[in-house]
């Protein structure tokens, strides 16, 4: 029997919820080519939004974050040692917002994932454009130079502008431009594992018992509470890796719930519940022992090799 072509995207994600704030008109405009309307792009204002967000980033966080801070505080169930950290992070956000110092010293690799609709315009190197925004935010404002130049292959040196960044755009039908904006710190970075096992972990009971082994072995360095996330699958060990970066972010909670004969990736919200009590249940909290080693958890499950 003969297959039939169907074309399935990894991932269907829903609507974007996101509250956006504008920066400016200036810039952006439409023109028409041959009676299409193209939304057109000047490389200053992917400067201006490159500078903007990794400056709030390295000042501000979400306040889904904060109120999962504040939650900590609230639950009459949190050690001590719990409510004493939410408390110095709260205090910590509450400095870091006055944007003279960072909220933590450690202000990351730039990294920014790009989706650029095929109706969008540009007329220059948008990586270029995007990585002058991010130097004018190290340097303009208090944030470490942490990217170190291989000179040799042993010898390195600081490149003193936080540059290269990691800068991914990938090409898109419509007329929206997308940019996420991530500052990946070495802690979260050291703590990102990839595991190549076999289908015997593809039942409740193995996997569960191997998430509680990986996540004991995660320990404290990172600075939790975390933003946990695990990721069964893959088409490749990158692609995998990279579906854990942005599960981390919470860019992929839209997906779907459920998979499908295509071959979709979804969110397993009930395992992802089974985790998150995991992460309560074994002691070690935020940071100093306690329930909130996590704040939150996402599981996504990929389509793989067999």
């Amino acid at each position: 029997m003969m297959s039939k072509f169907y074309y399935q995207p990894l991932f269907e994600r829903g609507a974007d919820e996101t509250s956006y704030r504008q920066l400016v008109t200036e810039g952006v405009s439409t023109v028409k080519v041959d009676g299409r309307e193209l939304l057109k792009v000047e490389p200053e204002v992917l400067r201006l939004v490159a500078r903007t967000a990794f400056d709030d980033v390295a000042h501000l966080l979400r306040s889904a974050h904060l109120a999962q801070l504040r939650s900590i505080l609230d639950d009459p169930e949190s050690s001590p040692n719990d409510r004493f950290v939410a408390l110095e992070l709260l205090r910590n956000a509450n400095i870091a917002a006055g944007r003279v110092l960072p909220g933590c010293q450690d202000t990351g690799t730039a990294i920014v994932i790009g989706h650029k609709g095929e109706n969008v315009v540009t007329g220059g190197e948008d990586a270029a454009a995007l990585s002058r925004g991010i130097f004018d935010a190290y340097e303009q404002r208090n944030l470490r130079y942490s990217q170190m130049a291989p000179l040799d292959m042993f010898t390195e040196q600081n490149t003193g502008s936080n540059l290269p960044a990691q800068v991914e755009i990938y090409a898109e039908p419509g007329d929206e431009y997308e940019l996420l904006c991530i500052a990946k710190g070495g802690g979260s970075a050291n703590k990102t594992f990839l595991y190549q096992e076999t289908k015997a972990l593809l039942n409740p009971v193995s996997l569960l018992e191997f998430a509680e082994e990986k996540i004991r072995s995660i320990g404290t360095s990172a600075c939790p509470p975390y933003h946990l996330a695990l990721v069964v699958g893959g088409p490749s060990a990158e692609f995998t890796l990279k579906t854990l970066k942005l599960a981390s972010t919470h860019y992929l909670d839209t997906l779907p719930t459920s998979g499908n004969e295509y071959g979709r990736a979804f969110r397993d919200i009930a395992l992802e519940q089974q985790v998150f009590d995991i992460c309560r249940n074994i002691g070690i909290g935020a940071q100093f022992g306690g329930k909130y080693f996590a704040h939150d958890v996402r599981v996504i499950r990929l389509p793989r090799h067999g």
